[in-house]
């Protein structure tokens, strides 16, 4: 008995190539996704949320998987075919140097991963979700083992730079940087012969960057970052109220496998060459559920959501018609208050009866009816390089 109670126990945390860099600066340590990561430092959320939209923020998000596809044949025409059987997203037409949002999808049409999929000419380089990495892996190799190797990239960490000042920060280490626009990817040399990938993205909504960076360089580079006085370090706190602000959907709460890619308001994923009619219709796990959805539509629907008080509504909240009804329509997926707006803001999902922009709903928060207004998303404009 006493051997299983020890065996039960939970694994240790992970650490990120630059734990020692946040624990140096005073961040509040959290666990996430199994890793030991910063939440927060002490300048506190709400000033590391405005910083980012007013200068540079630095995000460690190497938890988050990287995983390298190679053609077995050579020919990366063979494993971007391979690939299109499991997302439904048209990645025969990403042009090197080019990457490209997509889903993981399951038979009923469920989302399994949202991921980032990049050419970078001879390979195609993926980054996953933290949770799903492992299951991401696995789902690559069982399907397509026969077209393609699968390699994860476990000696690598992955920073973000985000912010309107992000492309002068990084044009010191490469005087190219600014050529760059948005969803560029590829790999380059930064500070001095450093071997990086390097994309024009990031999930804040604002002008910013994703760098792969060799382990055992990361700590060192990061530190050459945060030197510039732009710069300060981000935590998983605010990453999460500037993805929320930009209308940008979270893993394992806004979609998950119940969840398909129309009810998640991702259609714009989805290209005209993998739809009906297309140059290659379907073919992907739960073509016949998306693709149904695509022409009729799906029975609920994410909606971005704003306050009309001052109280955030928080993730699993009931939502009501009215004021007074017993029947919830739907629920609240992420929620909270967005310091750029100085208000809450939330998404969740609702019957397309429900859906409009205007549209008015109840929340029910500590037993009172909070009212929302069904809202555009982004809430607040992006800035990407287009």
């Amino acid at each position: 008995m006493l051997a299983a109670d020890v065996s039960a126990s939970p694994p240790p945390l992970k650490q990120t190539p630059l734990h020692a860099l946040h624990v140096a600066r005073g961040a509040k340590m959290v666990p996430f996704a199994g890793y030991d990561m910063p939440v927060q430092y002490g300048t506190g959320v709400l000033k590391e949320h405005l910083h980012t939209r007013a200068s540079c923020g630095l995000f460690d998000v190497s938890h988050m998987g990287q995983i390298v596809l190679r053609p077995k044949s050579g020919r990366l025409e063979d494993a971007m075919r391979a690939l299109e059987w499991l997302v439904p997203q048209d990645i025969l037409a990403l042009p090197t140097g080019r990457q490209r949002y997509a889903l993981f999808t399951n038979e009923a049409g469920g989302i399994l991963d949202d991921l980032m999929v990049a050419n970078f000419g001879d390979h195609l380089f993926l980054v996953v979700n933290a949770a799903c990495k492992a299951a991401d892996e696995a789902h690559l190799r069982e399907h397509l083992s026969d077209a393609c190797t699968v390699e994860p990239l476990a000696n690598r960490a992955l920073i973000a730079l985000q912010g309107p000042k992000a492309e002068s920060v990084l044009a010191r280490f490469d005087a190219e940087i600014p050529a760059m626009k948005f969803m560029d990817a590829g790999p380059r040399r930064l500070a001095g012969g450093l071997d990086c990938f390097v994309s024009r993205s990031g999930y804040t909504g604002e002008d910013g960057f994703e760098i792969s960076v060799p382990a055992e360089a990361a700590e060192g580079f990061a530190a050459q970052l945060l030197a510039d006085e732009n710069v300060l370090p981000i935590g998983l706190g605010a990453r999460d109220s500037l993805r929320l602000e930009a209308g940008l959907s979270l893993y394992g709460h806004d979609l998950d496998p119940k969840t398909t890619p129309v009810e998640g308001a991702l259609e714009w994923a989805i290209q005209k060459s993998r739809r009906k009619g297309g140059a290659r219709p379907g073919g992907f796990p739960g073509a016949d559920a998306i693709l149904a959805q695509l022409e009729h539509g799906a029975v609920r629907r994410r909606v971005g959501l704003k306050a009309e008080g001052r109280a955030p509504v928080r993730e699993g909240a009931a939502l009501y018609a009215d004021e007074t009804s017993h029947q919830w329509i739907g629920k609240v997926t992420s929620g909270g208050f967005g310091p750029s707006l100085n208000a809450p803001v939330a998404m969740g999902y609702v019957p397309p009866s429900h859906a409009a922009n205007g549209t008015i709903l109840f929340a029910e928060v500590r037993g009172q009816r909070l009212r929302l207004r069904v809202a555009p998303m982004p809430f607040v404009p992006n800035t990407y390089k287009r």
